[in-house]
């Protein structure tokens, strides 16, 4: 059982229960974050504006990872360039 919004909800899952508890808490912090913007008793916009706030993230995180690993495939294409310059001049 996991809490989110004060109403509890049973879960099944694979996962580890640790994990789901934290996945709950993070949904419902959310969906506190949200509630300034909703009026009360909207709890299906709520859900949905947290979900939306989720995404959001979600999204960031993918375009911050893909940016990063670009600039390391460049990082480690300049170092091979650099190794191959020095590994010229020594023969």
């Amino acid at each position: 059982m996991v809490d989110i919004q004060g109403l509890r909800y049973p879960v099944r899952s694979s996962l580890d229960p640790s994990y789901v508890h934290q996945l709950a808490r993070y949904v419902d912090g959310m969906m506190d974050a949200a509630s300034s913007a909703i009026p009360i008793g909207e709890s299906t916009k709520l859900a949905v504006l947290a979900a939306l706030n989720i995404a959001d993230e979600r999204f960031r995180g993918r375009d911050e990872e893909s940016r990063l690993a670009a600039d390391l495939v460049d990082r480690a294409a300049e170092l091979e360039r650099l190794i191959d310059d020095v590994l010229a001049r020594q023969v």
